[in-house]
């Protein structure tokens, strides 16, 4: 695993020059919004964070009441929000009522030939939310069971591994939902669905603001170790549908104690781990399946990459232990995945195969990138 030292020496200049580049660019195309906090983020730092919701990991049980019929045929490109209401009961033995405003969410899994029941984005009146278990939220993604409640476990537990590996990532909290139509007479059914934190509740906890979107960032000019560890994790997964610069399932947050910008992903149906029916990799890639581990990371400083195997080693029981735990799996499933996650494990701790596959595929990567956008 080790590094030809001049090799690595050539390969730092160039990054650094490939920085230096394009910070410049970005710096005359936008000279005021680089890498800088705005005065309402920082005056926002001295605030507390506060969430119940994400801090607990029992199970949200509540009822949502909508005008199904409209919500679900409402899945074009100008959707709008239709009233609705959450009822669920306290430890006391309380029904609480809270009217809120929903709309189906997304891109590939609003199409109903895709998914019967698509993700939804919950939309809270801050008033109504005060003293109730969604009290500080205002608008939160719902994953919801799509096509199999089973998927929705699946996928919610890669946010958990994730946040296994650091505090720079989505928590995620599951629900069981039972979907009762406004007019009664429409039976929709209760299911496991999970709620997504949103990412201004990211920086709150890490203090910090979101990183304007019409900046294009390349992978190269974002954190070094945060950025290793998400493609490493990525590759661990079978994740092969991401993008940096086209924003495509990562978020980039500028954060007070970073002096380059922070990823931070999300939507893990299309991989490997989690294994839709209908999950298909990029075309860009050239894989036919999502089981196919690629490493989509470019190529790290020396020190960057000596960290990566300990920093997974380290925490590989407490990520095999998000499948051992969870009762929710079928066996069959967990065995499948300890397995997969055994192929990684043994990928990355053989010097040979680490050097071949990771930072060999990273510095191939940096010099012919393959982008992924995503769906329009």
């Amino acid at each position: 695993m080790r590094i030809n030292s001049k090799a690595g020496l050539l390969r730092s200049a160039c990054l650094a020059l490939i920085w230096l580049l394009n910070a410049s660019i970005l710096a005359l195309a936008q000279p005021e919004q680089k890498y800088t906090f705005s005065s309402q983020t920082q005056a926002a730092f001295p605030i507390p964070y506060q969430s119940d919701l994400f801090d607990s990991e029992e199970v949200l049980q509540f009822t949502l009441l909508v005008d199904y019929k409209e919500l679900l045929k409402d899945r074009g490109d100008e959707r709008v929000y239709h009233k609705a209401s959450i009822h669920y009961q306290t430890g006391t033995g309380q029904t609480t009522a809270i009217d809120l405003k929903v709309r189906v969410r997304g891109k590939h899994r609003r199409d109903p030939s895709v998914c019967r029941f698509p993700p939804l984005l919950l939309n809270f009146p801050k008033k109504a939310v005060a003293n109730t278990v969604f009290a500080g939220t205002d608008k939160l993604k719902l994953v919801t069971h799509c096509i199999g409640e089973k998927y929705v476990i699946r996928e919610y537990l890669v946010y958990k591994l994730y946040n296994e590996l650091t505090h720079l990532s989505f928590r995620v909290r599951l629900c069981k939902i039972e979907y009762k139509d406004v007019e009664g007479n429409r039976k929709i059914g209760s299911n496991y669905a999970f709620l997504i934190e949103d990412e201004d509740e990211i920086l709150k906890r890490n203090k910090g603001e979101k990183m304007p979107e019409e900046l294009l960032i390349r992978m190269d000019a974002t954190d070094d170790r945060t950025m290793a560890k998400l493609a490493l994790f990525q590759y661990m997964i079978g994740n092969t549908d991401w993008s940096v610069p086209y924003r495509h399932n990562i978020k980039l947050l500028l954060l007070e104690s970073y002096s380059k910008p922070v990823p931070v992903p999300y939507d893990f149906d299309y991989t490997g781990i989690v294994m839709p029916p209908y999950a298909k990799p990029p075309p860009e890639i050239g894989i036919t399946s999502v089981r196919q581990r690629i490493f989509r990371g470019y190529s790290y400083p020396d020190d960057v990459l000596a960290e990566l195997v300990p920093f997974f080693n380290n925490r590989k029981e407490a990520i095999y232990q998000v499948y051992k735990g969870n009762h929710l799996l079928d066996e069959k499933y967990r065995k499948q995945t300890l397995r997969y996650l055994d192929e990684f494990y043994e990928t990355i701790n053989k010097p040979k195969d680490f050097e071949r596959q990771i930072v060999k595929a990273g510095q191939q990567n940096e010099r012919s990138s393959v982008v992924v956008k995503g769906l329009d």
